[in-house]
């Protein structure tokens, strides 16, 4: 027997990359400067992408278990997998931060050391990297409005009708 277990594991990237967003975007190493607010970013981001990973997985199961609207599953599938790219842009710049000095040494390539680089500075920009984590904020915030109203209708959610309106959904 398959269960649907989409709704346990969903709720994690949710509360993580939600409080990942507000601390990235929000001046909170000037509001509490003795916080080591880096480290705090690097344990949520990264267990919130592992967990959106699990919850998209999770999630292709339960469609096939629940058989909702299909446009609304599509609609919700796209912005899951934006979050996701997102949000796994902003690890990998912050993986590599920290890897690209260990594999300069180790690699003697130094055309592929300056691209890695050149992409680390790109994607840890301070600016860049709070606007992707903005835009990841609305795309998982979409997504879950999405989710809600499969599971509970387009009632239940106030800004429902008013986001699948703007998106194109009829139901």
């Amino acid at each position: 027997m398959t269960y649907n277990l989409h709704p346990i594991f969903v709720h994690f990237p949710i509360a993580l990359l939600f409080i990942y967003s507000i601390i990235k975007v929000l001046p909170f190493d000037k509001w509490f400067p003795k916080v080591s607010w880096k480290h705090i970013e690097m344990t949520l981001l990264t267990l919130g992408v592992l967990s959106a990973f699990v919850a998209a997985s999770t999630g292709e199961t339960a469609e096939r278990l629940e058989q909702p609207d299909r446009q609304l599953v599509e609609m919700h599938a796209t912005f899951a997998s934006i979050t996701i790219w997102l949000y796994g842009l902003l690890l990998v710049g912050e993986f590599l931060k920290f890897f690209n000095p260990k594999i300069a040494l180790k690699l003697n390539i130094p055309w592929l050391n300056d691209l890695l680089l050149f992409i680390e500075k790109v994607l840890t920009h301070r600016v860049f990297s709070k606007v992707l984590a903005f835009l990841g904020f609305v795309a998982i915030f979409v997504t879950g409005l999405l989710g809600g109203a499969m599971v509970y209708g387009t009632s239940a959610d106030p800004l429902a009708p008013f986001v699948l309106k703007l998106l194109g959904i009829s139901i």
